[in-house]
């Protein structure tokens, strides 16, 4: 089914930012996508409007009881001037069920990825062309019913909107830099039965505080463990974790409990294309430890959406940091981030049938 959305362009079109000094997530293009959801109706009424705020009830739903999920992807230009998508669809079956599990709507996966392909569209000049940078995409939908008491809502609406980005890690160099990350032992992320598996704003709101005791230990990030032993890695920050240890890497099972992440599907099928040894599996932390210790753990990265890969250069865990390899960007890695890299920006040839062209 082909989609059409109506379009009403800014009349006051905003200075585009420096891509040499630009930040992850702080400047905004000039337009956002808008759709609602009605029960009995379904999604109606899909349009592009100049970028601006929403007004909502003071009883909005999404305020009292978190009804709420987003996704994160980018559009990248070619050198040649076309502008791909990596991998849209997986980002329509996360965010479906992210939707289930919250008890919100679903949206047809076509319907989602041409919403996007519209808004980037559109915004097609504010893709900037610097090495390094891309143009983020933030759908998510929202409760908008203004009532008091637990139930799930009547009407939504699905919104996307989009910023010109460069590395997410504000590290010396940018980019593919090593970084610190703080191996968390009280606070949890999520539990089995839970919502660890959803881009639901809860999710990222409850890691806020391990986050920053994190920074006042000089790390970038946090290594989450599981909530029942507290000894099982799970996901660093927001991203999935991966574990290069002799000549197997691991990452934890999707059990519930972390993002099914579109980057690390795309590792995984890397890392089986080139015959690396990959296993989901659990992973204790006291065996990471005792890796680094002996040496046979090579490597430690994340991956996701805005760093694509995070290579990990030390761990802080109790009163340790335990370095990892060589404290730099590891061969795996880097391998991996320029394989993706490449094939997200049109320098390689996507034989793995992951790019959608706008």
């Amino acid at each position: 089914m082909k989609y059409t959305f109506d379009i009403q362009k800014t009349a006051t079109p905003k200075t585009k930012p420096d891509p040499n000094t630009l930040k992850f997530g702080m400047e905004f293009s000039d337009h956002m996508f808008v759709m609602e959801y009605v029960t009995g109706k379904g999604w109606h009424n899909g349009r592009i409007v100049p970028y601006g705020p929403i007004s909502l009830d003071p009883a909005a739903s999404v305020f009292h009881y978190g009804q709420e999920v987003f996704e994160g992807m980018k559009a990248y230009r070619t050198s040649d001037g076309r502008v791909q998508l990596f991998r849209p669809y997986m980002n329509a079956e996360r965010m479906n069920a992210s939707n289930e599990r919250m008890c919100m709507p679903k949206i047809e996966p076509d319907l989602f990825v041409e919403a996007i392909r519209a808004i980037v569209d559109i915004e097609r000049d504010w893709i900037p062309e610097k090495a390094g940078t891309s143009l983020y995409i933030r759908p998510f939908i929202f409760a908008d019913d203004a009532f008091i008491g637990v139930h799930s809502a009547d009407r939504y609406k699905f919104v996307i909107i989009c910023c010109p980005v460069g590395a997410y890690y504000d590290t010396p160099g940018g980019g593919l830099e090593p970084t610190c990350i703080f191996v968390e032992e009280g606070y949890v992320r999520a539990a089995i039965g839970g919502v660890g598996f959803t881009k639901a704003g809860g999710n990222y709101a409850a890691s806020l505080k391990a986050q920053a005791l994190a920074a006042e230990r000089g790390c970038e990030q946090v290594l989450w463990l599981d909530a029942i032993e507290h000894s099982y890695v799970e996901e660093i920050g927001t991203s999935n974790a991966f574990f290069v240890i002799g000549d197997e890497v691991i990452t934890s099972p999707l059990i519930g409990t972390i993002l099914p992440g579109v980057t690390r599907n795309s590792v995984i099928a890397l890392l089986n294309k080139w015959n690396v040894k990959i296993s989901e599996r659990r992973l204790r932390i006291d065996d990471v430890k005792k890796a680094a210790l002996d040496g046979s753990l090579k490597e430690v990265f994340a991956s996701g959406t805005a760093a694509v890969i995070s290579p990990v250069g030390s761990l802080m865990f109790k009163e340790d940091s335990l370095m990892i390899g060589q404290g730099g960007v590891g061969e795996l890695s880097k391998r991996l981030y320029d394989t993706l890299y490449g094939i997200q920006t049109g320098s390689l040839a996507d034989d793995m049938g992951w790019i959608v062209e706008v």
